[in-house]
């Protein structure tokens, strides 16, 4: 048969016997034929891939019962799998190294114990969204919860309502979930990945539909920011009114390079041309920030019927005015609405006050 032991088909694969029997009893890598009278288990060289494909496996820390559901996939399918342990692996490391950088940090401080400052603040919201002047259809959504702020705009055509729709249900799951401070921009992550999965699944042979986002997760006064797209986030803080997110356009880019300036961009008639989105593009890109919350804070997101049409000046008075986030965001979009307002128009406004 030209079958071979155990001891020479180890040598073979870059594995060791011991590591053959328990992938044996596990199931994920079965000898050829085992020997009747001995017991000896004797293995084909054609096995010899798959042996090293589960030791490469292993390497990566792969567990068992994953590796045996990856050696009996096709080998498209067992990248996808593959692909989606690493993303998980990623994203935990990542957290984990948060929670070592504040650990090193406090303790560095001569602290014992980590404070929890969750109960010292608290956000008051609001949501608006409106179809604006010109469209006859609205492929923006918005969002405002204790803990999450998000908004998103839906590409023009079939599917960008839903698109935008289904960006931010991906995300509010997370509101559900008591996450600490240092795992925001871990979830945010993987989250922002089931939404461009989910994004994508709404495609059909004609269109893809694609959405930008813009979200603000809190935890005590930590807020995990995710941006992709030309949907905005801008922070009113003592009077100053800061821009959070750079859009992900065509023409941001060329500025990026000094190869327009921002006048030019203005007016540029490919300034809507998207180069990052939701469904868009071979994978998702987005930018991840962690920032600290102050009394006293006021943010806005808003699509880009919002920011647009409305310029810095007009929407720092509108902020800084003294009224609850409602009337500011109804106050906002008769802004939009009294410049003509040619896209939809979404926008959330949020306080943080202490508690």
């Amino acid at each position: 048969m030209g079958l071979l032991t155990i001891g020479a088909f180890a040598r073979a694969a870059g594995l060791t016997p011991k590591a053959l029997r328990l992938y044996d009893q596990v199931g994920v890598l079965a000898p050829a034929a085992v020997d009747p009278e001995s017991g000896y288990r004797l293995y084909d060289r054609e096995q010899v891939p798959l042996a090293r494909l589960v030791a490469q496996l292993r390497r990566i820390g792969m567990p068992l019962a994953t590796v045996r559901t990856v050696c009996a996939l096709e080998p498209a399918a067992a990248a996808e799998v593959i692909t989606a342990y690493w993303r998980q692996v990623t994203v935990d490391t990542a957290a984990r190294a948060r929670v070592a950088a504040v650990l090193v940090d406090h303790l560095s401080q001569g602290g014992t114990t980590v404070s929890d400052s969750n109960h010292t603040l608290a956000v008051r919201c609001a949501a608006g969204c409106d179809v604006g002047v010109v469209r006859d259809s609205n492929e923006d959504a918005a969002y405002a919860g204790e803990r999450l702020l998000a908004v998103a705009d839906g590409m023009r055509g079939p599917g960008g309502a839903a698109a935008s729709a289904a960006a931010i249900d991906a995300l509010r799951a997370l509101e559900l979930t008591d996450v600490p401070a240092v795992d925001l921009l871990a979830m945010l992550a993987g989250a922002v990945t089931d939404a461009d999965a989910t994004v994508r699944a709404l495609a059909t042979d004609e269109h893809q539909p694609a959405t930008t986002l813009t979200a603000l997760l809190r935890s005590g006064s930590q807020l995990a920011l995710v941006h992709i797209g030309d949907t905005r986030a801008y922070l009113l803080r003592g009077g100053e009114l800061s821009l959070l997110t750079q859009d992900h356009t065509w023409v941001q880019a060329q500025v990026d390079q000094g190869r327009l300036s921002r006048d030019e961009a203005e007016v540029h008639p490919r300034r809507a041309v998207l180069v990052r989105a939701l469904g868009g593009g071979p994978r998702v890109e987005a930018d991840l920030a962690l920032r600290t919350a102050l009394p006293g804070d006021r943010y806005l997101l808003c699509s880009d019927g919002l920011s647009a049409v409305v310029d810095r000046s007009a929407l720092r008075e509108t902020l800084g005015a003294a009224t609850d986030p409602a009337h500011t965001v109804r106050e906002l979009i008769a802004a939009a609405t009294a410049a003509g307002a040619p896209d939809n128009i979404a926008c959330v406004v949020a306080d943080v006050v202490a508690v």
